[in-house]
């Protein structure tokens, strides 16, 4: 099979209704504080894994966690699945530092990530 690859899936986000409270949670199960910390994310690294907490009605939000698989070529990626019958839900788009995000669902309404560093 030809086309860009994937790194696997690094990138964990969790819409949360209560940022605060959410963010106390995820202390305690990763057992350390948050890396990123904002009013609009809180971001834990934790071996080798990015686990994300947004505010539920942004613009990733989802009724569940999104996976992102991170890609060399965002848009190259986009392309191969919706070509393949995914639904583009959130285009590419830049959210700081040059890294790129986009939303797409599967045949059955899943929400997968795709995420270019």
């Amino acid at each position: 099979m030809t086309g860009s690859s994937t790194q696997g899936i690094k990138t964990v986000l969790h819409p949360v209704s209560d940022l605060a409270a959410a963010k106390a949670v995820y202390t305690a199960l990763l057992g350390m504080p948050p890396q990123h910390d904002a009013s609009y994310y809180v971001g834990f690294d934790a071996e080798g894994q990015h686990i994300g907490l947004v505010p539920r009605g942004g613009p990733q939000d989802t009724a569940s966690p999104v996976a992102y698989w991170h890609v060399t070529d965002i848009e190259a990626k986009l392309a191969e699945v919706t070509a393949a019958g995914a639904t583009v839900k959130e285009p590419a788009h830049d959210v700081g530092g040059g890294r790129l995000v986009a939303t797409v669902t599967d045949p059955d309404g899943n929400v997968l990530g795709l995420l270019q560093n």
